[in-house]
């Protein structure tokens, strides 16, 4: 249900009279708020919250080939309205969600007539920003050549930032895979790794005034994706587009916008503690559905393969045999990955999907997103890259029952990028299929906009733990970032729960895994995407203890509640996930020594609980617990190890 109030146009008199022509707009509860200010003909905004300045004086605007809604501008018409939306989304952190907010809209005019809409939305904790370009002319479109928006803030701000990788670099020439390592409370304007600015999302710890995560939503073909620049040390960070080498210098970097036309959403989400950053819907808030599914969409757990038994186990035996794994677990799927085609075939792979479904278990197949832009040699190639290819492939796969692909291997944040990934969810949708993506970029909204969307890498994920002893050695601390960063704006396909302890095939050899059995049981609840890809190999069954193995057999994969309790981004993180009546609490450590933590978990009803820990010798045991009165309990996280209350 939506319900849009329209409140005022008297805010053209408000504006003009003041005299730094200034306007304001607030959350609902009144604590945040958006000031919007002419200076000289530049448009600027500034963010408090509860009195508090969040963000300084930042700018806002467009340029574009002959057009300038940057300088000049004056105001033509301002008017607010109450945005009051109820919508169910199950693929994210909350699956009912009531947004509430208050929605500025003020048209500009720069001195030729060229006109600006800016549009402001502001809940109580959320701030999303875009602007709509109306006709310009006889002109059909703007070729935007810079975005002014920037992000100024205040002098006592840290950084935890993500480098943008410069394109055709790393293994293949695959990057930008939006794989990079964060830089962890870092001053403002610190030079980042490759010189090319920073991926979405950001987060900025303003001092002792509280946190700010930036992010943008709303992307489709219709633009490009964008980034921040590489900031200044005066602390203003600026929306940046593409680099040009992208997808090996084919397309332009900037984008180009058919008018009427909107750009995406800038967001911001401010608290004065980090339970609104972690707990925000504001990438779904503001969107709404490209297009309706074709069939209900179903989604759960997986084994796979390849990533603890790599190339060598796409053959048809060992596909057999996590199928067996994934029906001895209860589990909906098993992913095949890399060379299927070439390694077992597609006459093998519809006697595996018969096969799987006789036992309950669905098939999801890997394909390489093909074409120019990488010299990935993984196959099945040119099958997602041409819309030819891609449906008599998705016809196929519809005829044996397949379930959903996985596609690897973008090139980077063009508009003509973005228009693969449109295509190839529009496609698969139409024959019935989820899609998830990997060597890919940030989603932003597309578990909304796109029913048969699953979710996106973009992160440095699982299979790093098996290519280096790094990923290991600094797994826990990575793993304590995403629930406040990565993960908090979009679902993240880390394919988490690596039970091996070492990272082979025979668990004996290979990189060697630093935390604990308790530990990788935590990320399959702190790690939040519908259909989880777990690491979990059949040897496992018979070496792990029997609660571990229970609890992996029971663990959901979809939330109806997502509940921040304590933590800090590299340091350690609780947090509390409802699916239906049960919650699951889980909690893991990154720091060099155990630490303990008292719980405050008012949600739950003081029944009894089932806790797994670790031991003082790093072992995970199972015991069952109840919380005081007050609804509290304190627990003790070993170091690199993890801790899991469920119950209710």
């Amino acid at each position: 249900m939506k319900k849009i109030i329209v409140v005022c146009g008297l805010l053209l008199v408000l504006f003009s009279r003041l005299a730094a022509q200034e306007l304001k707009i607030n959350g609902p509860d009144g604590k945040l708020e958006v000031h919007l200010s002419l200076d000289q003909g530049k448009l600027y905004y500034r963010v408090d919250l509860e009195g508090k300045v969040m963000l300084e004086k930042s700018p806002l605007g467009l340029q574009g080939e002959h057009v300038d809604l940057a300088n000049n501008l004056r105001v033509l018409d301002s008017a607010t309205q109450v945005i009051d939306v109820h919508y169910q989304e199950p693929k994210i952190k909350r699956r009912n969600v009531h947004y509430q907010a208050n929605e500025l809209r003020c048209t500009m005019e720069n001195d030729v007539k060229q006109q600006l809409v800016v549009i402001f939305r502001v809940s109580n904790n959320d701030i999303a920003f875009r602007y709509f370009i109306p006709q310009v002319g006889e002109a059909a479109n703007l070729k935007v050549t810079a975005e002014m928006s920037g992000f100024k803030f205040p002098e006592s701000t840290t950084t935890f930032l993500t480098a943008q990788a410069n394109p055709m670099i790393g293994w293949k020439k695959t990057k930008p895979s939006y794989e990079e390592p964060y830089g962890l409370d870092e001053a403002m304007g610190t030079a980042s790794k490759y010189g090319v600015g920073y991926t979405f999302p950001a987060l900025f710890h303003v001092g002792t005034r509280g946190w700010v995560l930036l992010s943008e939503t709303g992307l489709d073909a219709s633009y490009c994706g964008a980034k921040l620049n590489e900031g200044t040390k005066a602390g203003l960070y600026k929306i940046a587009f593409p680099e040009a080498g992208e997808n090996n210098g084919i397309g332009k970097a900037n984008p180009t916008l058919a008018l009427p036309g909107y750009t995406p959403w800038r967001t911001l989400t401010v608290g004065n503690t980090l339970k609104p950053i972690v707990e925000t819907t504001v990438p779904f808030d503001v969107v709404e559905a490209r297009f309706a599914a074709s069939k209900p969409y179903s989604f759960g757990r997986a084994t796979w393969s390849w990533l603890e038994w790599q190339d060598g186990s796409i053959n048809f035996e060992d596909q057999k045999k996590f199928v067996d794994l994934s029906a001895s677990m209860g589990y909906e799927f098993v992913l095949v990955d890399n060379w299927w085609d070439a390694q077992i075939g597609h006459k093998k792979i519809e006697e595996l999907a018969n096969y799987g479904r006789q036992k309950g278990v669905g098939l999801c197949l890997w394909y390489n997103s093909n074409g120019y832009w990488n010299d990935a040699p993984q196959t099945p190639k040119n099958k997602m890259n041409s819309s030819a290819a891609r449906k008599k492939e998705m016809a196929w796969m519809r005829s044996i029952g397949i379930k959903g692909i996985k596609v690897d291997f973008f090139g980077g944040d063009k508009q003509e990028t973005l228009k693969l990934y449109e295509d190839i969810l529009s496609d698969a949708n139409e024959y019935g299929l989820a899609v998830i993506f990997h060597g890919c970029t940030l989603p932003r909204g597309w578990e909304r906009m796109y029913p048969n969307f699953v979710g996106s890498e973009a992160v440095l994920a699982s299979e790093n733990l098996i290519f280096t002893q790094q990923a290991n050695d600094t797994e826990a601390l990575n793993a304590t970032l995403h629930p406040f960063i990565r993960n908090t704006v979009a679902a993240m396909d880390f394919g988490p729960v690596l039970l091996n302890k070492r990272h082979n095939r025979e668990n004996n050899g290979g990189t060697i895994r630093r935390t604990t059995e308790t530990f990788q049981l935590a990320t399959a609840v702190l790690f939040q995407t519908p259909v989880q890809n777990f690491g979990i190999t059949p040897n496992n069954l018979q070496e792990m203890p029997m609660h571990v193995i229970d609890f992996m057999k029971q663990v959901p994969t979809t939330w109806d509640e997502t509940v921040f309790i304590d933590g800090y981004p590299g340091r350690y993180v609780v947090l509390a996930r409802r699916h239906q009546e049960r919650w699951y609490i889980a909690a893991i450590n990154a720091e060099q020594k155990a630490k303990d933590i008292e719980l405050q978990l008012p949600m739950l009803s003081g029944g009894p609980l089932q806790l797994i820990n670790d031991t003082d010798d790093r072992k995970s045991r199972q015991e069952t617990v109840r919380p005081k009165k007050d609804k509290t309990i304190r627990l003790t996280v070993q170091p690199n190890g993890g801790a899991l209350l469920y119950g209710e």
